[in-house]
């Protein structure tokens, strides 16, 4: 009998305690047996994302899928690699369950501490890229939290071939309902109204997607919008740092959302630079949507650039293209970035330290770089080991999620038969509020 959605709920919320409070050693244990389970079905991942990918094909011919969601689908020999890899590289990462983060002496007898603890149940909702299956329920087992994914229909072979592999394991383990899938829309739907199983849903998408979530469930949301990402070129720069790094930032995987989709450049940099940069934008396949003072500059080059619109500022492309606008000064710069940006992340390229801090200090996004790409904006490259997502944002976690983002903590206090009522009154007793060390 299929199950519904309250049922795989409930199952999740049944089996939570029992992970919250596994070992360490079993944690790793598990993430590493689901890697080598992947490495023995290497074969039929490839088969079932082959499967998807065509018919995603045919989506993008007619119109009913974008270009890139197809090649965020893709999973080929390495990805598929690295499947595996990011399970190991989870399994070393230190257990965030069970730190303790405060100890406080209350009074003699009377002993508060704080512990980092597991959240529960997630519902992680996710477009197209199957290997967040893997990452998310690394996260999740490691975090010791139980979780209900939900992958975009064009990912549909791959994600149920990916959750059937970690679910075989899980069984052996007797963890069935640690990891589960739901496939439809009207599962989401259902999934949004199980506030009494799931603590915390983390959607993956646009700002619409995530404010659809966001306005039709009680339960709390771990919002990761749009990337609208920025390069900002500054009249103090090294144009060998300059060109190469805005390049990657657009055509190492344009369809990530770690991607630059505007450019910025001070005006005393673009009147030396702009022509060699769009060049060399243009050699890469780049189209240039620019403002009018770019356009101006550009009048009698060779390059091939198109006027921007208003919407531009605010559009991640996924694509092959980079709107360009030029700025009379660092402060104009964050100034633009505070008002079109997803918070996301924010590249400065300068060789002048003060307008480097004033950047990284005044930006507010997630991630604020100096001199490199925005691409670096990723989970297993900050070390985390994977990543949920990234959180544009400003409670609980922001940036790349890891496992620190996936706890919580809970305050406990052990006695010896203390009333509350002692410590007020005419004869309260004083609380001493000595802090204690943490080993």
């Amino acid at each position: 009998m299929t199950k519904t959605i309250e049922q795989i709920a409930q199952k999740a919320k049944h089996v939570s305690p029992t992970l919250a409070n596994l070992s360490s050693a079993k944690k790793n244990q598990i993430l590493l047996r689901i890697g080598d389970h992947l490495k023995q079905n290497s074969k039929k991942i490839s088969k079932a994302n082959q499967l998807d990918v065509k018919a995603a094909e045919e989506m993008v011919k007619n119109n009913t899928l974008s270009l890139p969601l197809l090649n965020r689908l893709k999973l080929n020999d390495e990805k598929i690699n690295q499947l595996s890899v990011y399970l190991e590289e989870v399994s070393k990462l230190e257990d965030p369950v069970g730190k303790k983060q405060f100890a406080m002496e209350l009074d003699t007898g009377l002993e508060l501490t704080r512990l980092s603890c597991p959240i529960g149940v997630l519902a992680v909702i996710f477009e197209s890229r199957p290997e967040v299956v893997i990452q998310v329920s690394a996260l999740s087992l490691k975090s010791g939290n139980a979780v209900i994914l939900k992958g975009g229909r064009e990912a549909s072979h791959s994600n149920r071939v990916l959750f059937e592999l970690i679910d075989q394991v899980l069984a052996e383990f007797e963890l069935s309902g640690a990891v589960n899938l739901i496939e439809t829309r009207e599962d989401v739907a259902a999934l949004l109204d199980q506030d009494e199983h799931i603590d915390l849903i983390i959607p993956r998408g646009s700002n619409e997607f995530v404010r659809y979530i966001q306005d039709n469930t009680k339960i709390p949301v771990l919002g990761h919008s749009s990337g609208i990402c920025h390069i900002y070129i500054d009249k103090t720069y090294d144009i060998d740092k300059a060109i190469p790094v805005t390049i990657d930032a657009k055509i190492d995987y344009p369809s990530a959302c770690n991607a630059v989709e505007t450019l910025l450049l001070h005006e005393d940099a673009a009147k030396l630079i702009l022509p060699q940069l769009i060049g060399e934008l243009n050699d890469a396949g780049i189209k240039i949507l620019a403002c009018e003072n770019t356009l101006k500059l550009s009048q009698g080059s060779q390059v091939k650039i198109e006027p921007a619109t208003a919407e531009d500022w605010k559009t991640e492309y996924s694509d092959l293209v980079l709107s360009v606008k030029i700025v009379p000064s660092v402060e104009a710069a964050v100034n633009h970035i505070n008002q079109f940006s997803s918070h996301h992340t924010d590249t400065i390229i300068t060789e002048d330290p003060n307008a480097a801090d004033y950047f990284m200090k005044r930006v507010d996004s997630g991630c604020v770089f100096h001199n490199v790409s925005t691409r670096f904006s990723d989970g297993y490259v900050f070390g985390l080991g994977a990543e949920v997502g990234i959180s544009t944002n400003k409670t609980h976690s922001r940036g790349p999620v890891g496992l620190e983002g996936l706890v919580i903590y809970k305050y406990l206090l052990s006695g010896n038969g203390q009333k509350r009522a002692s410590y007020s009154g005419e004869n309260a007793k004083v609380f001493k509020h000595k802090k204690l060390p943490l080993n």
